[in-house]
């Protein structure tokens, strides 16, 4: 049952469709279940803006938009963040290797210390899959 205190609406449930099979339905589900009256509204946008309005977008696929995430989410140095794309970008069809030259485009670009730690994430990610 729907919580009136937090709306859904036509995008909101066509971006939350895309979440989900982005990031996984566990994580997305349980995002929402947190979401208190307070950050409501940020879950939201989120949905709405990010997953519907752009990542829904007929411009580019899936796949390249994980690969741009990952990109930009390591130079702003969002760990938490990084590690959900990863996991979407294996979810979009990258492979492993493909994510190890993803990984060292962005050493050239954002640094050595920000592919170590792209590369740390990932195994963090890939031993998570394995023991699944």
């Amino acid at each position: 049952m729907s919580d009136p205190k937090k709306p859904r609406s036509e995008r909101f449930e066509r971006g939350l469709k895309t979440r989900r099979a982005v990031l996984g339905a566990d994580y997305v589900d349980r995002s929402l279940e947190q979401a208190d009256e307070f950050s409501w509204s940020m879950q939201q946008l989120t949905t709405e803006w990010c997953w519907d309005e752009t990542w829904n977008r007929p411009g580019l696929d899936r796949r390249s938009r994980s690969i741009l995430n990952l990109g930009m989410i390591a130079a702003l140095n969002r760990p938490h963040e990084f590690k959900l794309h990863v996991r979407g970008a294996l979810n979009n069809g990258l492979t492993r290797d493909e994510l190890k030259e993803v990984f060292l485009q962005i050493g050239v670009y954002c640094g050595v210390p920000a592919a170590l730690d792209c590369f740390r994430i990932a195994r963090e990610v890939f031993k998570e899959i394995d023991a699944d």
